[in-house]
């Protein structure tokens, strides 16, 4: 993510599932990528990579939040 302020949101976004552990996919994953090695700034950065995509997919399409595609593109991340 290149833009400073649009990062900044997106991982308060994150931190945010993640203190209120919703949805638990966002925890489950945080702790996977922790155990696997990675920091927890990259840890974060990588679900807000997906958290972007399903959001870009929510406004594209005027869908509500997908939790299903969301854990599926978490589950996905190394």
């Amino acid at each position: 993510m290149e833009n400073p302020k649009i990062k900044g949101k997106m991982i308060e976004i994150v931190e945010n599932q993640l203190k209120e552990n919703f949805p638990k996919c966002t925890k489950e994953t945080y702790d996977r990528l922790m155990d696997a090695g990675n920091s927890a700034e990259d840890s974060k950065l990588k679900i807000a990579g997906i958290l972007v995509i399903e959001m870009y997919d929510m406004m594209k399409n005027q869908q509500p939040f997908n939790e299903e595609r969301y854990a599926e593109g978490l589950a996905e991340l190394t």
